[in-house]
Parts: structure tokens; C-alpha cells; sequence
């Protein structure tokens, strides 16, 4: 008896011992009675850009097929594919020798009439002679006179063919027109050229589609520096931009790659449309950039960022301290006690990782910007890592106008 007497005290000890094993493991597991750690951030007062967001096209601002004026044999061409040439730079050689004979054979027959022109007035100088003596009859005198005039304007006819024989000649170099960037060559030396391009020889065109015969240029020119980029804003925004545009404050314009994660050149606003295009409700705007570096190429997609205005005196937290939940919009503020409580707010416009906060909080008062899932009305917390609005969660590529950066949170 004695034996089976310590054999249920130890059944009874092991059940009790069980049971609360599974409750001390979870306090310990919860850490209850500990404060959360979290980062967090001062609320502070900034000036604010604002910006609208568009997607917009790189345009050349100049777009040059290069024709020949003149029929002949392409001799050479002088400049490499993708070279960025100067206007005025020599592009290719058409063989002159038949349009120099031209030139030879205009400037002979300026000098027959220039002879015979010389010729008669001699002769009109001694028919007057004569005719004051009265020697002669007038009627000849007038009549040397008429020849003189024929002379002089059958002259002027030469001496008209002989320049259009000079700039026949110098149409064979073949010049730039524009400063700009050379596309690939369409035609090679050799070929038979007219004033439709190569005869017999196809191209491609900018688009990629390929052109029948006799319509291949010498070269194409896109001019991109400077160059535009063309985009669309939405007609209810167009105020502000046209306002800035039309009293000669140019509005600010970034282009940022098809990621929005590196930006690639910074330019201002040139010109908008005449008009609102009635199928999309919108106004297309060109902006022009330097391209010094030619970041920006004919064609490419790029973001654009319109800058239409800056907040002068705007509260901002880093956009990782909003969240979003079943109160909508709120942030949690880190009291004097370090117990955060949940304050709903109303964000504006977002720009570099900082999110304006238009109402609902005050400059000064930290709010909670990592560890926000973890958190509930009242809970303790413990700031590891201290941050400012100002250098706190910079954005990686999100920026524009109306971006909110909402972090994720529970709803309290």
C-alpha cells in the first residue's frame, strides 16, 4: 500500500508540473511585462516640393533625314554611325567631276557674251560718234543699241546658269544641317544617288519599318542636345503649370528612368498645347533638358516629374511611420511615458520618403517608424534607434505628388 501511495503522488506532482509548464514558456516567449522595441522619429517643419507625376517620351529637337540634292555616284561617306557630328560638318562626297564640267562649260559661255557684249558697245560708241557728225542714219543707232541690250541680258541669263551650275557643284558635298547624333548608315559608297535617296535601295526608317527603293537618306540626324520630352498632365491640374509657364516661371522638371529609381536629367518646362485632347482629357506639355551626358534618348520612356509648387511650412514624419487601418489613417505617438497612442491624421503629398501631415499632429511629437505591427493603443515601447523628419527613411525611388508612404500596421 505504501508503494501505490507514491506512485499517485507522483502521477498527481507530474499532471501540475505539465499544465504549467505550456504557460511559463509563453509568458517567457511573450516577454510579457516588457516594453516593444521600436525606431521612431521627430515630426518637424520642412519645406515641401509638389510635384506631378506623368509618363513622357524623349523627342529630338530636331529630326533630319539627310537627301541628296543632286543625281550622281556616292563617292565617300565621311562620318561613323552613332557619331554626334556639328553643323556644317562634311557627311558624304557625290563625285563632282560632271557637275565641275558644267561649271567649265557656264563660265565659257559667260565669257563669249561677255566679249560680244564688250563688242558692241564698242561699236555703239562709234555709231554715236558718227551720228553727231552726221554721218550715220539713226535708225542704226538705235538698232546697235537694241544688240546691246539683247547682249546684256543674254549675260545676265549666262552668268544666271553659271551659279546654278556653281551650287549644283556644291551640293555634291553633302553637309550637315543640324548639329546632331548620326543613325546607322543607310547607304555605303558606291551607290547611284538622286534626289529621293538610293536608287534601288531600301531602309529603315526611325520606327523600323522598311522603306521601298529611292527613299533612302544619306544619313539621319537627331538633334538631343538640347532635347524635349513630351508628356500629359490631367486638364484639372493644367492651372498651376500654365500660371507658372505663361509669366515666365518655367516650372522645374525632373526625368527619372522607366524604375523611378535613378534620375536622369533635370530640365524646365518649354511650351504646352494649344489645346486639351478630347478622347483623353488631357494637355501635352514639352520640357527641355541640356543632355549634356546624353542620358536621355530619342524614344525612350522616361517618368517625369512636374514641380507646381513648395510648401513652405509643412509638418513631415518619414512615410514608413503612416499606416493604415480599420481607424484609416493614423500614426502612433511615443508619449512623455514611452506608451504610444494611436492619432488618426490626414497625410498630403509625399516627396523623398517624408509624407506631409496636413492635420492630426504637431512639429515636435515622435511618432513610431519601425515596429508598428507589433504595437497596440497604450502599448510600452522602447526607442532603439532615434530619427528626425528630415533624414529618416529616405525614399528609395518613391517620390510625387500624392505618393503616400503608409507603413504596415494592426489596427489598434
Amino acid at each position: 500500500m505504501a508503494v501505490l501511495a507514491i506512485i499517485v503522488g507522483l502521477l498527481v506532482w507530474g499532471a501540475k508540473h505539465n499544465s504549467s509548464a505550456p504557460h511559463g514558456a509563453a509568458d517567457k516567449k511573450r516577454g510579457a511585462g516588457g516594453p516593444t522595441p521600436v525606431t521612431a522619429a521627430t515630426a518637424r517643419v520642412q519645406p515641401v516640393p509638389v510635384w506631378l507625376n506623368a509618363l513622357g517620351t524623349v523627342t529630338p529637337r530636331s529630326y533630319v533625314n539627310v537627301m541628296p540634292r543632286v543625281t550622281g555616284l556616292l563617292q565617300s561617306v565621311h562620318y561613323r554611325e552613332g557619331q554626334m557630328v556639328k553643323a556644317g560638318q562634311l557627311l558624304a562626297q557625290i563625285d563632282p567631276r560632271s557637275f565641275q564640267i558644267a561649271v567649265e562649260q557656264a563660265q565659257g559661255v559667260v565669257m563669249r557674251d561677255q566679249a560680244q557684249l564688250d563688242g558692241a558697245r564698242l561699236d555703239l560708241v562709234r555709231y554715236q560718234t558718227l551720228q553727231a557728225q552726221d554721218s550715220i542714219a539713226h535708225q542704226q543707232v538705235d538698232d546697235q543699241k537694241a544688240l546691246v541690250g539683247q547682249y546684256t541680258a543674254t549675260l545676265a541669263t549666262d552668268r544666271a546658269a553659271l551659279d546654278n551650275a556653281r551650287l549644283q557643284l556644291g551640293y555634291t558635298s553633302i553637309v550637315a544641317p543640324v548639329s546632331g547624333l548620326a543613325g546607322l548608315r543607310p547607304v555605303d559608297a558606291g551607290n547611284m544617288v538622286n534626289t529621293s535617296g538610293a536608287i534601288g535601295v531600301s531602309a529603315q526608317t526611325a520606327s523600323g519599318t522598311a522603306t521601298s527603293g529611292n527613299t533612302a537618306p544619306i544619313v539621319t540626324l537627331a538633334q538631343v542636345q538640347p532635347v524635349t520630352v513630351t508628356f500629359a498632365i490631367p486638364q484639372q491640374q493644367i492651372g498651376p503649370v500654365l500660371q507658372h509657364l505663361y509669366t515666365g516661371k518655367a516650372p522645374l522638371v525632373e526625368a527619372w528612368d522607366a524604375r523611378n529609381s535613378q534620375q536622369l536629367a533635370t530640365g524646365k518646362l518649354l511650351a504646352a498645347d494649344n489645346q486639351i485632347s478630347t478622347t483623353t482629357g488631357t494637355l501635352n506639355l514639352k520640357a527641355e533638358f541640356a543632355n549634356q551626358q546624353l542620358t536621355l534618348y530619342p524614344n525612350q520612356f522616361v517618368n517625369v516629374r512636374l514641380r507646381v509648387a513648395t510648401l513652405d511650412n509643412a509638418v513631415v514624419v518619414p512615410s514608413s511611420a503612416v499606416a493604415v487601418g480599420a481607424p484609416g489613417t493614423f500614426v502612433y505617438v511615443i508619449g512623455s511615458d514611452n506608451k504610444v497612442t494611436v492619432r488618426k491624421i490626414t497625410p498630403g503629398v509625399s516627396d523623398a520618403g517624408l509624407t506631409v501631415i496636413t492635420s492630426g499632429l504637431q512639429a515636435g511629437e515622435k511618432v513610431v517608424t519601425d515596429g508598428l505591427d507589433r504595437l497596440r493603443a497604450g502599448a510600452a515601447v522602447r526607442i532603439v534607434t532615434a530619427q528626425t523628419g528630415s533624414n529618416a527613411g529616405q525614399g528609395k525611388g518613391k517620390h510625387g505628388a500624392g505618393q503616400r508612404g503608409a507603413g504596415q500596421g494592426k489596427a489598434p
